[in-house]
């Protein structure tokens, strides 16, 4: 069996920046197991595989090198270039998910992807002592949400330093760690901490946006943000809040273009 799979650098406008997700275009389904060792194989923070459903729309499931995860912005993103890009898909993608609902995503003129996300905001919390441990700075709030714990810092520097202690923040599952503040070149930054769930740290995170968002228009007072993921790779978001949703936009460009060989026995 052969599988098209393209890598994207998502949420950069250059190559090697931003968060990498696999995406693999399918013609029919495949097995859980099946689709977990191609991700395992591929050792990107995730892999994300679409499908066509009859109704217009497309499936989408997304997997770390350790399970499937609930929810992906950067490759959903991914996805949603490969699909503008090399599957004639000119209007607006529709992505069907088991756990967050119907994600709408569309590319603006200048190849912006925007992507409509659930309001996912976090709610004030009492720090867990792991989080505490885990985090080599003690923040000024902690909130949570489904997703993961929030921790606040006052200053742009305090979360850039920070350092992490991936034993003690995977006693925090399901739960992941993302860490923010206040930007100086950006309304705000975050950096995101996920060892239970994929790795000891996401380059570029676009579903906790849907958290960030709003919590910083509460906080700054406004709707309209531009945020930056202050990991080594760095990453770019533009982010906005309406009544119901978050929107959260970005760039994307192609690292490579692959053909997969699935051995018969292996599907």
């Amino acid at each position: 069996m052969q599988l098209c799979m393209y890598i994207i650098d998502a949420f950069t406008r250059e190559q090697f920046g931003g968060n990498s997700a696999a995406v693999v275009v399918l013609d029919s389904p495949l097995p859980d197991a099946l689709m977990q060792q191609i991700a395992s194989e591929n050792n990107l923070s995730e892999t994300a595989f679409i499908i066509a459903n009859p109704s217009g729309d497309y499936a989408i499931r997304w997997f770390s090198p350790l399970m499937e995860i609930d929810f992906c912005g950067h490759a959903t993103l991914a996805s949603a270039f490969v699909l503008f890009e090399y599957f004639q898909c000119h209007q607006t993608i529709r992505f069907s998910t088991q756990q967050v609902g119907d994600l709408t995503v569309w590319r603006h003129h200048d190849g912006c992807i925007e992507m409509r996300f659930p309001n996912l905001a976090p709610t004030a919390v009492e720090a867990p002592a792991a989080l505490l441990a885990g985090l080599s700075r003690p923040p000024k709030q902690v909130l949570a949400n489904a997703q993961a714990y929030f921790a606040i810092y006052d200053d742009e520097q305090d979360v850039i330093s920070l350092q992490s202690n991936s034993e003690q923040l995977k006693t925090l599952a399901p739960r992941d760690v993302v860490v923010s503040a206040k930007g100086s070149d950006c309304d705000f930054v975050s950096r995101y901490f996920w060892p239970a769930n994929g790795g000891d740290e996401d380059p570029v995170t676009g579903s906790i946006h849907a958290g960030l968002t709003p919590y910083w228009a509460e906080q700054l007072g406004k709707t309209k943000f531009h945020a930056k993921q202050k990991s080594i790779r760095g990453g770019e978001l533009f982010c906005s809040l309406d009544a119901e949703h978050v929107l959260v936009s970005g760039y994307a460009v192609l690292y490579a273009q692959s053909t997969l060989h699935i051995a018969t026995a292996a599907s």
